[in-house]
């Protein structure tokens, strides 16, 4: 019997959005205390469930605002869920926004340890990875340069190299990473393939249902913030082509 890595049980995810324009923090207050401001309700999961086995690599499809995005964000741990829980067993890299918990004063030696933080990783830990961290990210010393300087492709470096310093069990991947240029992406799909060979748990979101395919053996339909199919990757495509159509 195959073990559980990831756990979702009827989760479901509210935004209130804000349905009329405010023009300034002034105006906001306001509205806040005259009880003027009205809210939209907007629900980007509704009651999910799923579980995904160890060794899994399961595609997420769906299109835009199916709530893909979201349910990652959700396993692992950016977000917490309105309604329901999910339990992952082991350790997570999230290659999701690389570099969303960096700060732009901070050198990037400094958000090596501000980030590995963020993914819940011990300082001691990234001490002890942190030569092998500058190394993979071929920053040089641009790694005492503060953030504010890099390019975006730097700054995706740089977080892909911190989020994939762990031996992770669970591996989640926002679409397929642009990151750098030709030759630094071919080092990153290595060290993700590495990570495949190892047996990690994958879930991939991609807007291309070919490197679904090519990647997964099951997947999940998302519309509308519900799960219409899942199962394996041949029967889930072809639901979803169908409703691409």
């Amino acid at each position: 019997m195959k073990k559980t890595a990831v756990d979702v049980s009827h989760v479901s995810m509210r935004f209130n959005l804000a349905s009329q324009k405010v023009d300034n923090l002034k105006e906001y207050f306001i509205k806040l205390i005259r009880r003027e401001l009205k809210y939209k309700e907007f629900w980007a999961l509704q009651d999910v469930s799923l579980r995904i086995d160890q060794g899994d690599r399961v595609g997420i499809l769906g299109l835009n605002g199916a709530g893909k995005s979201t349910l990652l964000k959700i396993i692992a741990g950016v977000l917490k869920p309105t309604e329901g829980s999910v339990t992952v067993k082991g350790r997570i890299a999230p290659l999701l926004e690389l570099g969303a918990g960096f700060e732009k004063e901070y050198t990037g030696a400094e958000n090596i340890y501000l980030y590995g933080a963020v993914l819940g990783y011990p300082r001691e830990f990234i001490a002890e990875k942190y030569n092998e961290i500058i190394e993979f990210s071929e920053l040089g010393k641009f790694i005492d340069v503060p953030l504010k300087n890099y390019s975006s492709g730097m700054k995706s470096r740089l977080g892909f190299s911190i989020a994939t310093i762990v031996e992770p069990d669970v591996l989640i991947l926002d679409e397929v990473l642009a990151v750098g240029d030709a030759k630094f992406k071919k080092k990153c799909e290595a060290k993700i393939q590495s990570m495949f060979d190892k047996g990690v748990t994958v879930l991939f979101v991609s807007h291309s249902l070919a490197q679904v395919q090519k990647i997964c053996n099951k997947a999940i339909l998302l519309e509308k913030g519900k799960v219409i199919a899942q199962g394996g990757i041949e029967e889930v495509s072809a639901i979803y082509e169908e409703k691409t159509k």
